[in-house]
């Protein structure tokens, strides 16, 4: 399995950025694939999740109404859309995949697959 993020850069406070992450060796059709992300010196921290099979959502408090989950089964792709971005979310921003989820959840020990990370600094 190989999950692949891109999309990442330097914006100013207000801005939009659209992270990618291409999926691949993932065979399970029903799954739970979400975007992490990760601030120097503090602990991982769930943003979103997509559960494929009904297409639930689920988002942390801090991104509500910024942010917005998607995914493209064609291309195998999930998206981050990023709208008024501040500060804060300056992070290493991963997905994370695993069939063994039946909601959305945003709780890392639970994922079994992991990208590499894509940055986003917001200043």
């Amino acid at each position: 399995v190989q999950l692949v993020e891109s999309g990442g850069g330097s914006v100013q406070a207000g801005g939009s950025l659209r992270l990618s992450c291409a999926r691949s060796g993932f065979v399970y059709t029903t799954y739970c694939i979400s975007w992490f992300r990760q601030h120097p010196g503090k602990e991982r921290e769930g943003v979103a999740a997509i559960y494929t099979g009904g297409g639930s959502t689920y988002y942390a408090d801090s991104v509500k109404g910024r942010f917005t989950i998607s995914k493209d089964n064609a291309k195998n792709t999930l998206y981050l859309q990023m709208n008024s971005l501040k500060p804060e979310d300056t992070a290493m921003y991963y997905c994370a995949v695993t069939w063994r989820l039946a909601a959305p959840t945003l709780t890392g020990e639970s994922y079994d697959y992991w990208g590499q990370g894509t940055q986003v600094t917001v200043s």
